[in-house]
């Protein structure tokens, strides 16, 4: 099942798609967001709806939200595919890196990444993004998948040189509409194993990075054991597993998005996240 978020005339809403189309679920049902679905435990009812619904709209009618829009957390993590490591002169670190991002960071499919006006480094991060399906601490290894509600596709879109302001992260990492999230969450059951995915990124129709999910040095359910003995995760918080090598900073001459290109995240399994870079309006 693919569930989505999205505004159309101007209400926010959520769905399931079907075919070309989108089955409303907030119309029909009490939870009004993807997120209060996930808290409600509510996908046996969407999947019901699904299968009984007639799609309310197009998909092309849409506007894509990000697949959470109000997500308690935005867990990211760094430096956790080898090749970005080597890239990058740094060592493998024994624990994951893990930073936030915040909600107005990210966009949904379709909708323009923004680059700011403070700065022309704006780099890509193609990576896998699950979503917590329900409450957990001090989660087992053995039961960590069970705690995913779905996968979906994110650009962690990075602003380098203010990355690079200090030793942490954050100050590059979650600038107003710089990522994107999307186009939709997958649920887990039609991602049993999510260590089995490819992930491209494109940057106007070329391949800047390739990989394979297994190739994750702090794997899936390590992230989940990990994050949740340091806090207790909810519905609908987010972690996004961290970016392969092949990023625009680390190559010669340096590659970085700027206002009229495309960029692209696929993952098997799931789709295709795509947005526009656009310039920040002037102030």
């Amino acid at each position: 099942m693919k569930l989505v978020s999205f505004v159309i005339d101007g209400r926010a809403g959520y769905g399931a798609v079907k075919g070309d189309g989108v089955v409303d679920l907030g119309r029909r049902l009490p939870a009004k967001s993807l997120r209060a679905l996930l808290e409600a435990g509510g996908l046996g009812d969407a999947a019901g709806l699904l299968a009984s619904e007639q799609a309310d709209y197009p998909l092309d009618a849409i506007a894509f939200a990000p697949v959470i829009p109000d997500p308690g957390k935005i867990i990211c993590v760094g430096l956790n595919y080898r090749d970005h490591v080597a890239e990058t002169g740094r060592t493998v670190t024994e624990k994951p890196a893990l930073f936030a991002r915040f909600p107005t960071s990210q966009v949904g499919h379709l909708q323009p990444i923004i680059r700011p006006a403070v700065s022309d480094h704006f780099d890509y991060e193609g990576e896998l993004a699950l979503v917590i399906g329900k409450a957990g601490r001090h989660v087992r290894r053995e039961d960590a998948l069970t705690y995913i509600a779905g996968y979906s596709c994110y650009n962690e879109g990075s602003i380098r040189d203010w990355q690079r302001h200090t030793s942490q992260f954050l100050s590059g990492k979650t600038f107003d509409k710089s990522g994107a999230f999307g186009p939709w969450l997958v649920t887990a059951d039609e991602i049993p194993d999510p260590s089995r995915l490819t992930l491209q990124t494109r940057l106007n129709g070329e391949t800047v990075q390739r990989t394979t999910t297994d190739l994750l040095i702090t794997d899936v359910p390590d992230l989940i054991v990990y994050c949740s003995t340091i806090m207790t995760l909810l519905p609908g918080d987010v972690i996004v597993t961290g970016t392969p090598g092949g990023v625009g900073f680390k190559r010669s001459p340096p590659l970085f998005m700027k206002p009229g290109d495309t960029v692209e995240v696929e993952i098997s399994g799931i789709g295709v996240l795509r947005n526009p870079v656009t310039a920040e309006a002037a102030a």
